[in-house]
């Protein structure tokens, strides 16, 4: 068993959102200390985000790297979807 239950944990969600993000045309580079995904759209490459995911009260959650949350972890397509609209909004 890993020592970092945690860290496992936290990049099993992380690679689900990847494969939420990749299936929408956008570009996410898994980041391992501490596990983040660098989210970018390949056609306006300087447009880019980090989202990390953290266990809070009620479960595992995506946020932003400004803190705010995204999403439920249990729900990675509803996350994409949100990251993709706003990557797409500036």
């Amino acid at each position: 068993m890993s020592a970092m239950p945690r860290e496992h944990t936290r990049t099993y969600f992380l690679g689900k959102l990847a494969q939420e993000l990749e299936a929408r045309g956008l570009t996410a580079i898994l980041r391992a200390h501490p596990p983040a995904l660098r989210i970018s759209d390949p056609d306006t490459a300087i447009l880019a985000e980090t989202v990390d995911c953290v266990p809070l009260a009620d479960g595992w959650f995506y946020r932003w790297s400004w803190g705010e949350v995204v999403g439920l972890a249990d729900d990675p397509a509803l996350a994409a979807q949100r990251i993709a609209k706003v990557l797409a909004g500036r």
